[in-house]
């Protein structure tokens, strides 16, 4: 019979691990989760803002199993398709899904905050703060942490999670002592910078509330997500080096002209666009891939310690919460068997994690390059045209990883790769723009696809 294993240290706060305490404590396990930063439920200001966070279908499966949906709801606002700035003034909508489909517009702190107060509603679950992981020690089963202070604190547990993001201290464990560990990092030549567009009077939003303005630009973009409070969290992805980049803005004068030069419509609603330019941090984005995640049933990593990707599909958090899900649904199916369930979870996962990696680079080309682009615009309305003709047969990539939780992320890659050489033979049809809803284009989708 296997023995219960009773205790369970989580490396990391953050959205996965305050997630993952709540489905542990639910099985009955005692939880210690410690984080390197403060208690950002006690900080004010900057610290710990970050891109807002899109929550799909993925995240709300787990946060609805769990229990917790309606307490995130709360903070959430839907966005049901995207709203497009171009560069002479002129604006386009694009609805995400069917009707009544959408992707919500959460604050990362907000939504953390929020999962910590859960947490902490479950006697088994204690949080500790000013905890930095210095080390874990596999053959022991024993963590180590530095305090604020500098005192080092040694932790014994059943199991650890290594929950603490991208550039994680416990898989860094992993790479120094796990022999044939796969690591690979790479960054995309763009950083991103916050700005805002404050609430107009008595709250009021200045833009549409209800959707994710883009202003495409090619080789760059600028994104902007409701808040509750009517503002909105808005996100310059830029390159670092060349003519028009971060290294090329340099003065308050260069800023100022470059904005109103690329997104005119938008400098009106920024009153503290200088202030927040060069105040607020310019930051990388990463990818991670690496394997294995588990040691035998000592140590698992999850969410971005994992599989950190770059946030153009508005998955990052989706996929973490995905892998609890994962994670709870193996927990029923071999009770307190840690090899099986670890085994099995990375094993499920890896395909899943590396895909949406993947999806996620290319639909960051899409949002600068592709969705101001005529063409680009009929090809996904043949698509979504096809699509309510014949639902069972064809659903697109972004449906398929946003709105599909049954649907793996490494399905809806390689369907989507199918999909795309189907709809590039019809996008060379001569004449497509006049025919684009016709039988004859309709006829040929089917015989692809039969």
């Amino acid at each position: 019979m296997t023995q219960e294993k009773k205790d369970i240290t989580l490396v990391g706060a953050g959205l996965v691990g305050s997630l993952l305490s709540i489905y542990l404590a639910k099985k009955g396990y005692r939880v210690n989760v410690y984080e390197r930063r403060n208690d950002m439920r006690k900080s004010t200001g900057y610290a710990g803002r970050s891109i807002n966070l899109a929550l799909s279908d993925r995240g709300w499966k787990a946060l609805t199993e769990i229990g917790i949906a309606d307490d995130i709801k709360e903070i959430a606002i839907p966005m049901y398709g995207r709203f497009l700035h171009a560069i002479d003034g002129s604006t386009a909508y694009q609805p995400y899904g069917k009707e009544g489909q959408a992707i919500y517009s959460v604050s990362r702190a907000g939504i953390n905050c929020t999962l910590m107060d859960l947490a902490e509603k479950h006697e088994q679950v204690k949080l500790h703060f000013e905890m930095r992981c210095s080390g874990v020690d596999l053959k022991n089963n024993i963590a180590r942490f530095i305090d604020h202070a500098g005192k080092e604190h040694t932790v014994h547990a059943d199991l650890i999670f290594g929950s603490d993001g991208a550039f994680s201290a416990a898989r860094l464990t992993q790479q120094t002592n796990i022999d044939r560990f796969d690591y690979h990092q790479f960054y995309i030549d763009c950083g991103y910078k916050e700005l805002t567009i404050p609430a107009g009077a008595d709250g009021a939003f200045l833009m549409e509330k209800n959707a994710l303005h883009i202003w495409p630009r090619g080789k760059y973009m600028m994104i902007a997500l409701p808040n509750k409070d009517g503002s909105f969290t808005c996100t310059l992805f830029f390159p670092f080096e060349g003519e028009k980049s971060f290294a090329a803005l340099q003065t308050r004068e260069q800023v100022k002209a470059f904005f109103e030069a690329e997104f005119s419509d938008a400098v009106p609603l920024m009153p503290t666009l200088l202030d927040d330019f060069f105040n607020n941090p310019t930051s990388s984005l990463v990818t991670i891939k690496c394997f294995p995640w588990t040691v035998d049933d000592k140590l698992a990593l999850i969410g971005d310690a994992a599989h950190a990707i770059v946030p153009f599909f508005g998955q990052g958090m989706n996929c973490g919460f995905e892998d609890c899900s994962v994670l709870n649904s193996l927990m029923d199916k071999y009770d307190t068997d840690w090899k099986k369930i670890l085994s099995e979870y990375q094993y499920l996962r890896k395909p899943d994690g590396d895909a949406i990696a993947d999806l996620a680079i290319g639909n960051f080309i899409e949002m600068r390059d592709l969705v101001a682009d005529p063409m680009f615009l009929l090809r996904k309305k043949i698509e979504a045209r096809f699509n309510e003709k014949y639902p069972e047969k064809w659903i697109p990539a972004y449906s398929m990883v946003t709105f599909s939780p049954h649907i793996r992320y490494s399905e809806a890659l390689s369907k989507g790769k199918f999909q795309d050489k189907i709809m590039d033979e019809v996008m060379q049809l001569p004449h497509i723009t006049n025919k684009w809803d016709s039988l004859e284009v309709e006829q040929m989708m089917l015989s692809k696809i039969s």
